[in-house]
């Protein structure tokens, strides 16, 4: 028997391919959106709560020495898998995931009699939601600067490198499945790099909160302890300055995630501009407007041994479909909770990793598409040279110009439903009462130089 590392094994028993066929590609989530890193940032939260209230100056909060506030800084900045697994064999005593976090904490103070006897203030005047709420904030906002936008980025500037590539590439258009006036094959990738880039900047744009406000969002717990404190000053202080948030002063138990929904709308809407994108682009390799780089050992088809299949656009687009299923409903669950609060949202942000991983593998698919690309000329020429009646827009026009009688209407009963060669054209415009310079014009024109502003358009995409 061959020796399969026990990796492999597992890869072979998980339920989701995210975190077995395709677990490396989706790797770079695991220290943003995993269980550990859950831990983990419930464990900076936790800790981060404990220094600041250390420095409130209020009595019986001990102030910690700067020895024991570098031991709790390294606690975050080494936490490591043992750690997360330790505090899930607390959790299977306690039964409640939160306070197996505390638990670990104050285990961790052991050997340690500044900390020990701050411990009582581990978790003070805190809900469960007050260190989940802050966490996942944490979490996305890390995923989203470190993986999700700098991979939508890379899609991105392919798409603006293949747009100036490709600038003067004539190419048909197609309305309805039609022959329609041609554009170049640059400026259709310029529209949806354009796209791409409006979908980014609303992502960018979206405001990550975080509540510190106790059970129910009105600081119950702390005025209890110390009435004449400014908790509320406090809690934001420690949401912006030491985590980074913006504070949200108005809640339940729960921060309401509306900027959650904002979050995966906006990833929604840009999965749903590359899944138009990969369908586009699948047409056109059909059309023989491109062809793929091929890799002398892959395989196309099992009986078909000349097949390039489009499997790459076609990934990307089955897995955009998966992502967007998943981020709307999160979005529309998420900003909904019975009164005060239910446990509805807990177990589905559970799966905001399955969100971005889907999202993720799909953008790694569409970049591996677009990289095996390669331009036929030929066929797209030959497209645009078939199709002469694509030009009787501009000679209707011109004859609206010179006010030549029903131009619409003479077009219509040459061109529709029938075969028009540059012959038959050039003999129609050579009959028009126009002046000779734009006959000239006009009997200049093919299919290929009728593109309008589309090469400026292309080069200009990513420079404005």
């Amino acid at each position: 028997m061959p020796n399969i590392s026990p990796e492999t094994l597992f890869a072979l028993t998980v339920l989701s391919p995210l975190d077995g066929r395709y677990a490396a590609k989706t790797e770079p989530l695991r220290d943003w959106l995993s269980e550990a890193a859950f831990m983990r940032y419930r464990v900076t939260v936790e800790v981060y709560w404990l220094i600041a209230l250390s420095h409130t100056g209020l009595p019986e909060i001990p102030a910690l020495p700067a020895p024991s506030e570098q031991f709790l800084h390294q606690l975050v900045e080494r936490f490591s898998l043992h750690d997360a697994a330790r505090i899930k064999e607390i959790e299977h005593v306690t039964n409640h995931d939160v306070k197996a976090v505390e638990y670990w904490i104050k285990e961790s103070f052991k050997g340690q009699p500044e900390l020990e006897r701050a411990s009582a203030f581990i978790h003070f005047a805190c809900t469960s939601e007050d260190i989940n709420n802050t966490a996942y904030a944490l979490m996305l906002q890390g995923a989203c600067k470190h993986v999700m936008q700098p991979a939508l980025r890379t899609v991105y500037q392919r798409l603006v490198m293949l747009a100036h590539v490709h600038a003067t590439q004539s190419m048909l258009s197609r309305t309805h499945g039609q022959p329609a006036s041609p554009t170049t094959l640059g400026k259709e990738i310029a529209n949806i790099a354009s796209r791409v880039s409006c979908a980014i900047d609303q992502i960018s744009a979206v405001t990550f909160l975080g509540k510190m406000n106790g059970a129910v969002g009105n600081f119950n717990a702390h005025l209890s302890a110390y009435p004449d404190f400014d908790w509320e000053s406090f809690a934001r202080d420690f949401v912006q300055t030491r985590l980074g948030l913006t504070f949200n002063s108005y809640t339940t138990q729960i921060e309401p995630h509306g900027y959650i929904a904002e979050l995966f709308d906006a990833f929604a809407r840009a999965n749903t501009i590359l899944l138009d994108l990969d369908r586009d682009l699948w047409g056109y390799i059909s059309l023989g407007y491109f062809r793929q780089k091929t890799e002398p050992k892959e395989i196309g088809s099992s009986t078909m041994p000349h097949k390039v299949n489009p499997i790459d656009f076609e990934n990307s687009e089955g897995n955009l479909g998966l992502a967007n299923a998943m981020l709307r409903h999160l979005a529309d669950k998420l900003p909904v909770s019975r009164w005060q609060r239910d446990l509805s949202d807990s177990t589905v942000l559970r799966s905001i990793g399955m969100a971005f991983g889907y999202s993720l593998l799909a953008y790694d698919a569409l970049i591996r598409g677009l990289d095996k690309l390669e331009v036929n000329p030929k066929r797209i020429d030959e497209d645009l040279d078939d199709c002469w009646e694509v030009l009787a827009e501009p000679v209707q026009t011109v004859m609206r110009r010179y006010n030549i009688e029903n131009p619409y209407e003479k077009l219509k009963e040459l061109t529709r439903g029938k075969e028009i060669t540059r012959v038959i054209l050039h003999a129609f415009i050579s009959t028009l009462a126009i002046p000779s310079e734009a006959k000239v014009h006009l009997l200049s024109m093919t299919p290929s130089s009728y593109v309008g502003k589309a090469v400026e358009l292309a080069q200009r995409i990513g420079i404005e």
